[in-house]
């Protein structure tokens, strides 16, 4: 009997997002005309199981939304991308989660998140998706669920062998439990100031500096940096950078969660860190000098 491929388990979130297009994003109290707006399924969660998914990795979902236009847009997607969404649930008394983003005429963004649904998830979820995490080579974790979910999720993996990455994004605190889980820890420049407690510099320089730092607390750390690249440090003391592939850039909305989908597909294929980051930095090139379909 064969064992079945390895796979990526998404634990997370799921936005409806709004995108709004604008000449620049609004200072306190300015009102900006903006240009277009379209709709767009994702949520850090989402994002990043349609970005395993699209390697060819088998990428499972578990999450939640409610029984509106945005859950069942928010579903269908996950199906379209060949995402395993059998263990997303869905809940009502509360909306799905859903978020506005303003883009301004250079590519970079600024959003506002409304969690809804994504904030009933915990430990029955876990449990009920067990089959997943059996499978699972590798668990993909990010802050906009609980901490005590994510810390129920990396404890189900954990049990079978698999191994956590956190995407801490947005920055917050993290539990002292949920940092002993995690086995690489994934985050840009502002959310390394967060946890390291320190400036970090939007360089190559600056993310290695916090990597190292973060490294006495995680096996692995991952800092990006933006156009700049990305920066790895390992517990064992192991330090390293590369450069951004340049290209010409059309936005940056959703590079992180790119990034971090195609990091965790690679580490569950058993890719060396090296490697997994090379691919995960291309996959982002790719994605920030695509212009939007449709």
């Amino acid at each position: 009997m064969t064992s079945p491929s390895p796979s990526v388990v998404v634990f997370g979130s799921l936005h409806y997002d709004i995108m709004v297009q604008g000449p620049a994003r609004p200072r306190k109290g300015e009102t900006v005309t903006g240009d277009s707006w379209h709709p767009k399924c994702g949520g850090k969660g989402g994002n990043q199981a349609v970005s395993a998914a699209k390697t060819g990795i088998r990428s499972v979902m578990v999450g939640a939304v409610a029984n509106d236009d945005f859950g069942h847009a928010l579903t269908e997607n996950l199906a379209r991308n060949n995402v395993d969404h059998r263990f997303v649930k869905t809940v009502s008394g509360v909306g799905s989660g859903m978020s506005v983003a303003i883009f301004d005429s250079e590519g970079d963004y600024g959003a506002v998140i409304v969690s809804g649904s994504n904030l009933t998830l915990g430990e029955p979820d876990v449990d009920a998706a067990s089959e997943a995490f059996a499978e699972g080579a590798v668990l993909l974790l990010q802050n906009e669920v609980p901490d005590h979910a994510n810390v129920a999720a990396a404890k189900a993996m954990k049990s079978v062998g698999g191994s956590v990455i956190l995407n801490a994004a947005p920055a917050r605190s993290l539990s002292p439990e949920l940092e002993g889980l995690v086995d690489v820890l994934v985050v840009n420049a502002i959310e390394a100031e967060q946890l390291a407690a320190l400036t970090v510099l939007d360089t190559l320089t600056g993310a290695e500096e916090a990597a190292k730092l973060l490294a006495a607390r995680f096996p692995t750390v991952v800092v990006t940096a933006g156009g700049e690249g990305v920066a790895c440090a390992t517990a064992p003391g192991e330090a390293f950078s590369m450069e951004a592939i340049e290209v010409k850039l059309v936005s940056t909305h959703g590079a992180g969660d790119e990034f971090t989908g195609v990091l965790a597909a690679e580490l569950a294929r058993a890719r060396d860190i090296r490697s997994a980051l090379d691919a995960a930095n291309r996959a982002a090139a790719v994605l920030v000098s695509t212009p939007r379909a449709g």
